[in-house]
């Protein structure tokens, strides 16, 4: 959940019965309890993020019979709808996801407690892209530009973010996905209407104006964000400044089981080197086939969601290598370019012998070194910060800058799949025939890197790295 403070400055269609229902009482209710029935089979384990911005002012399954013999098969295979781009979104992809490697980078140099993080530089972007909607000269120059949109203008971001929140959900029917946006508004202000417009359009975020000075409107933006993080991220503000114009709120919920679950019979507790010793922990464990391959750096497998439109990359680092210089490697190439687009072609296929953890992770930004805002700020985000600047005009009658931006985030990844959330906050004041398969051995038993992607489009939700710590 990312939270941004800115401040002043001075169809049921699911039964097609043509006849009168009355006729046929019977069908109808075995067919509502059919429907009931099979709903209830469907099970996800989820991964949500959610950003909220504290702006000051911001704030088919599709069924064949196949008969063979006396026995009849049903086909219930979701259906795959890859993310449709134009060149230049796709060149948007590419070089933000330059920018979600980067994040990731300057957040590992930035705790080096050698903790495990998660975090969803996706929804920093979808706070500042609503910003950057508000924004004139060189303000919008540097958001667009750090996070790789090239000075493409508002227009097409807001265009790309749109397509996003559209169609990613639809790219695969196993995996639940949600973008949400909201804008919770101090009702002593008033948006401009072409802000509101465009955020509606764009992001689908409706203003609701609140009153700042009571304590239950922080019951109210964080009973938004546990709804649309399905509890995992329970609140992001412990109290609302009454000067802030408004809190802007980024919600990316994402819920999927492996292609392939891990038999919690295979789980044991085993051994895991961390920096400081060694530990017990319980080791997920599977033979797979399954993407892999390896480089000087290190060895990667792609661990794939659903249908394997969706997936976590996981990055184990080589002998003598660490996890700093995976993500390094990562941050110096991106993920374009990246090494391991090149080193899993050719290298597909492998006979896996796979472990992997069980475990949790949460991450604050608000632990970070000079947290969110210097992060964004070692990345080439200053204006938006600066309130002697304070280009972002086009929001409401006063011109604004972000006060303050944070993320929490979780992850939790077991035998069925994976479950997790991000929280960004920010507030803005004013101002059986011979077998050649190759096989490999990949035992995550030491600290590793991972990143949750789209396959499609390439884009980047989430990224991590568990150290056992």
């Amino acid at each position: 959940m990312l939270c941004l403070r800115l401040s002043l400055s001075l169809q049921n269609d699911v039964l097609a019965v043509t006849a009168n229902k009355s006729e046929y009482p019977e069908r109808i209710k075995n067919m509502e309890k059919e429907k009931t029935y099979q709903m209830k089979r469907m099970k996800y384990l989820s991964l949500a993020m959610v950003m909220v911005a504290a702006c000051g002012w911001l704030s088919s399954c599709s069924i064949f019979s196949h008969t063979s013999k006396n026995k009849v098969w049903v086909d219930m295979m979701s259906e795959k709808r890859p993310l449709q781009l134009t060149e230049a979104q796709r060149v948007f992809v590419n070089d933000n996801n330059t920018f979600t490697l980067k994040f990731m980078e300057a957040a590992n140099e930035a705790d080096q407690g050698g903790s495990s993080f998660i975090f969803s530089p996706l929804s920093v972007t979808y706070v500042l892209a609503m910003v950057n909607d508000a924004a004139n000269g060189a303000t919008e120059r540097e958001l667009e530009q750090t996070l790789g949109f090239h000075e493409g203008g508002i227009q097409a971001v807001n265009e790309y973010c749109r397509n996003l929140i559209n169609n990613l959900p639809k790219v695969d029917e196993k995996v639940a996905l949600n973008i949400a946006n909201a804008i919770f508004l101090n009702k002593d202000y008033k948006l401009k209407d072409q802000f509101k417009q465009d955020i509606k359009e764009y992001y689908q975020a409706e203003a609701e104006a609140l009153d700042f000075s009571s304590t239950k409107t922080v019951s109210h933006i964080n009973n938004w964000c546990r709804k649309k993080t399905n509890g995992m991220i329970p609140s992001i503000l412990s109290q609302v400044d009454p000067q802030a114009i408004s809190y802007l709120l980024n919600a990316i919920y994402f819920k999927a089981d492996w292609t392939s679950k891990f038999d919690p019979k295979n789980t044991k507790e085993e051994t895991f080197t961390t920096a400081n010793g060694k530990r017990e922990i319980p080791m997920m464990h599977q033979n797979v086939l399954i993407n892999y391959g390896k480089n000087d750096t290190y060895a990667a497998i792609d661990i794939p969601y659903g249908n394997k439109l969706w997936c976590m990359t996981v990055m184990l680092p080589e002998e003598g290598k660490t996890t700093d210089d995976i993500i390094h490697l990562l941050a110096e190439t991106g993920w374009g370019t990246y090494q391991h687009q090149s080193l899993m072609k050719g290298a597909l296929g492998h006979k896996v012998d796979l472990k992997l953890p069980r475990y949790e992770t949460s991450s604050d930004t608000e632990n970070l070194e000079r947290g969110l805002n210097g992060l964004l700020q070692k990345l080439g985000i200053h204006e938006v910060f600066n309130p002697n600047c304070m280009e972002i005009l086009n929001m409401c009658d006063r011109p604004v800058y972000i006060n303050m931006i944070r993320q929490k985030a979780m992850i939790k990844v077991n035998e069925e799949g994976t479950e997790a959330a991000a929280v960004t906050g920010s507030g803005l004041l004013g101002g059986a025939a011979v077998d050649i398969t190759p096989r490999a051995t990949f035992h995550a038993d030491r600290p590793f890197v991972y990143v949750i992607r789209e396959l499609s489009s390439g884009i980047i939700l989430f990224v991590g790295k568990f150290t056992g710590e």
